[in-house]
């Protein structure tokens, strides 16, 4: 395989650099980049996956979030790839309404980040790997990119971690690799990806990407061999990201640089420019670039592989899937929380709040949670998608909250509500603030449950402990503090002709959420 030229320029696995006769030489480490795209919003995965609090921040499988277990499946694949790797703190892209849940989990792990980069929109998964990119080569280095998307489930981390390992040492002499699920069925909802002819390190030429065919066409597939699903997950320099796509998609190309750089830091957060990246055009990494290197060829110098991948993968497109990945009981049920059944087969049973009982029915997803209750037939759990359209049409919250809204200071969630009130239950973490705001429309009384609240309200600053309440008039400035080590508990009772959430008037934010939301 000829190596292709790039502008930073690394020989196979490390760089040696000979500064005198007397020195001994010094070794730059080859470089893994982690890349995690978290955009997705998760809606086939609802009543659990909502807009503000999707499917990739949830413990689906396992104690950790899927965000955080796809950080957590890197561990190792330095070692694997042989001396002279390093894997480097990730990148995580994400929307701005999302910048606080992911830091949030990111320090569950106890983890330091390269950077959270936030996009103002969602522009699809190639101008969110070139902002990516063009982070990661800011100082000079040219690490390889491990792109991979947030909410992927994945069994066997160690096949995992040998076949990424695999995939270093092409990605190092400028291939473009991507990883290809080998299929366990006939499977309708995924694009395949059709091999070539046989490479390096298990590797075969990418020879076409090809849509979601229909059941007998997946048969074919199956049977021949010669197919595989489209996982999403690309292996390849940063520089020669940013190359194939100046090639293929400059207008995407030129837009991310320009929301790159004038783009800012903002706390643990790096904001691209908004209008900049609003002007950038949609397109997913497959469209704008790979579909343009397969075939065999070697576009532009580069050639693109697929390295086929059995490790238990599932992208929980919809929630059928969970019964392929979670552990079943004695009659084929996947349950969760307080579940009771009797002659229930083959069912998703998920509780969160209330006793879930089924009663001599198969073959059904039935999810429960504090505001909603989704019963569905297993084989049409793709349509649940069509609920949320429908919420969203009649103006309801339901497909974008949970009861429970998080936010960076804590949480707060919905309790009752009526003609003119309603009233929310505010847990505020320890050390955490509200920001100093105003209301147009509506007072607020807050009593203390638990912890102790400080108070400011229109200048003056006083403490209430449990069981004491205080008053905010509308009109009034104030602020919400824990200035204790517990958590903050307080009921907040607001009453007033407008009760939105957007009838705050901030004046001040250690969050700088001043602008967007």
């Amino acid at each position: 395989m000829q190596r292709r030229e790039t502008l930073l320029e690394y020989p196979p696995i490390f760089k040696t650099m000979n500064r005198s006769a007397r020195r001994e030489p010094t070794v730059i480490p080859m470089r893994i980049q982690p890349v995690i795209l978290s955009g997705g919003s998760g809606t086939r995965l609802w009543p659990l996956s909502r807009e503000a609090y999707p499917k990739q921040f949830l413990p689906l499988v396992g104690n950790d979030t899927l965000l955080q277990a796809t950080l957590l499946r890197m561990d190792g694949v330095a070692e694997a790839a042989g001396p002279g790797v390093e894997l480097a703190a990730p990148l995580v892209v994400c929307n701005t309404d999302h910048r606080f849940l992911v830091a949030e989990q990111m320090r569950v792990l106890g983890r330091a980040m390269a950077s959270i980069i936030l996009e103002p929109v969602g522009r699809n998964t190639a101008p969110a790997l070139a902002i990516a990119a063009l982070k990661a080569t800011a100082d000079g280095q040219d690490p390889i990119l491990m792109a991979m998307p947030a909410d992927h489930v994945i069994s066997d981390e160690a096949e995992f971690r040998r076949v990424v390992a695999a995939a270093v040492g092409l990605a190092e002499q400028g291939v473009v690799v991507t990883f290809g699920i080998v299929p366990s069925a006939p499977e309708t909802g995924y694009g395949y990806i059709r091999k070539g002819a046989a490479r390096d390190n298990g590797a075969f030429v990418l020879q076409a990407f090809v849509e979601k065919p229909d059941l007998a066409t997946a048969e074919g597939y199956l049977t021949s061999g010669d197919y595989l699903w489209n996982s999403g997950i690309f292996m390849l320099r940063a520089s020669l990201w940013l190359e194939l796509l100046q090639r293929h998609r400059p207008d995407i190309a030129a837009a991310c640089h320009a929301a790159v750089a004038d783009g800012g830091v903002d706390g643990d957060f790096f904001r691209v420019a908004k209008p900049a990246f609003v002007a950038c055009p949609s397109d997913s990494i497959d469209y704008a670039v790979m579909e343009k290197l397969s075939g065999g060829g070697a576009a532009g110098g580069a050639e693109a592989l697929v390295l086929p991948l059995d490790a238990g993968w599932s992208d929980l497109g919809a929630w059928a899937a969970l019964l392929d990945v979670r552990e079943r009981d004695a009659n084929g049920n996947v349950t969760e929380g307080y579940v009771l059944t009797h002659d229930a087969h083959d069912n998703l049973l998920l509780g969160q709040n209330r006793i879930l009982a089924a009663v001599g029915v198969d073959h059904l997803v039935v999810v429960e949670t504090a505001d909603a209750v989704l019963v569905a037939d297993r084989d049409r759990a793709q349509d649940v998608k069509m609920i949320t359209e429908a919420l969203k049409a009649a103006g309801r919250s339901e497909h974008r909250f949970h009861r429970r809204v998080h936010r960076p200071w804590g949480s707060y969630e919905g309790v009752d509500e009526g003609d003119r009130f309603q009233v929310k239950r505010l847990t505020v973490n320890p050390g955490a603030a509200l920001s100093a705001q105003m209301h147009h429309h509506r007072a607020e009384h807050w009593i203390v449950v638990k912890g102790t609240a400080r108070v400011t309200r229109e200048g003056e600053s006083f403490l209430l402990g449990e069981n004491q309440s205080t008053y905010i008039p509308m009109g009034a400035t104030h602020r919400l503090e824990n200035p204790g080590t517990i958590s903050l508990e307080l009921i907040e009772v607001q009453s007033g002709s407008y009760l939105g959430e957007d009838d705050i008037v901030r004046f001040e934010d250690r969050y700088n959420r001043l602008d967007d939301d």
